[in-house]
């Protein structure tokens, strides 16, 4: 039986990997492997083994460094990578471009808040969950906060809630250290 292989020709890979270089230029944060991927599958620009492949490449090439945390791969685009792309980037078509400007001016608030407001929780013994919730700020936990649950679900619920209301948790936690009380008056 042969084995039908898939090789990207060379004008595709550099513009696959182009179309990335262009995403990460367009924002100020890392972006995980699952926001490019989305992106590229949503638009039908690639396949999902393509991206992963240009993914690799573009970091082995040092033009994205690739930043893990909490077990998720985020990317970052690198000096060398902004130059390659100041030289090539009019290979990427204008709609192409358009397209990325568009989603990124649509949904730049969602893409941060998935990267800045991590959450996950592991199991450290029977019934004994940890949910790990941090917020981060140009890479540095500016907060990291370790809660013991009971059970799995507590856990899982904590999480989907931090993604959600850690802003207004840190800024309670922030004005309630650092603003004095009002002294309580005398009755």
């Amino acid at each position: 039986m042969l084995e039908k292989t898939f090789v990207m020709q060379p004008e595709t890979r550099m513009l696959y990997k182009l179309i990335i270089l262009y995403i990460l230029d367009k924002v100020d944060f890392p972006m995980t492997n699952v926001q490019i991927t989305n992106f590229l599958l949503e638009k039908d620009y690639t396949t999902y083994f393509n991206t992963q492949q240009t993914l690799s490449d573009l970091v082995d090439d040092e033009f994205i460094r690739r930043e893990t945390l909490n077990n998720t791969s985020m990317y970052r685009i690198t000096d060398s990578g902004r130059e390659t792309l100041s030289f090539f980037q009019s290979s990427v078509s204008l709609a192409i471009r358009t397209e990325i400007d568009q989603y990124i001016s649509e949904n730049r608030y969602n893409l941060r808040e998935e990267v800045s407001a991590p959450a996950e929780y592991f199991e450290v013994k029977q019934n004994e969950y940890i949910a790990r919730l941090q917020v981060l700020e140009r890479g540095l936990a500016i907060i990291d906060l370790n809660l013991i649950v009971s059970s799995k679900e507590a856990a899982d619920h904590i999480c989907t809630q931090w993604k959600k209301k850690s802003s207004d948790i840190y800024g309670y936690i922030i004005s309630s250290l650092l603003f004095k009380e009002k002294p309580k008056e005398k009755e």
